[in-house]
């Protein structure tokens, strides 16, 4: 009997597709296509700090994966612009809720950022200095 797929199995093929839509470019891309499409430098501008080498790996992957839609028109210069298939829209509207999540609860990571690395810093109780 074959199982369904599970994440949490090492070596489930789901993993890669988690990969290619939470990595950080690959919920940045889904998201700027989710408002409209866009061509190659549009797309760069919209996700700020991505390289060319990045944003055109990303876009690959994600085409390839089937949530991206590459439609290049025949016309000099080339024109190309990229857009989300339905499955695409589905992985981006899932992911911006969470990158959106993490904008409003970034004030508690960040509180919880600094007590960790208070905590931290503080000798363990009992390793003081002996005198």
């Amino acid at each position: 009997m074959i199982r369904p797929p599970s994440v949490n199995e090492p070596m489930c093929p789901s993993r890669l597709v988690l990969e290619h839509v939470t990595s950080r470019w690959g919920v940045l891309v889904l998201a700027a296509l989710l408002e409209r499409s866009h061509r190659f430098g549009e797309l760069r501008r919209a996700v700020g700090g991505v390289s060319e080498k990045m944003l055109t790996q990303t876009l690959q992957t994600l085409e390839r994966d089937g949530f991206v839609h590459r439609d290049a028109k025949p016309v000099i210069p080339p024109r190309v612009d990229y857009s989300l298939t339905p499955l695409g829209r589905e992985a981006a509207d899932q992911v911006w809720g969470l990158a959106r999540w993490a904008e409003r609860r970034l004030d508690a990571v960040e509180t919880a950022r600094e007590a960790y690395d208070e905590a931290r810093s503080r000798p363990a109780p009992g390793l003081g200095e002996q005198g």
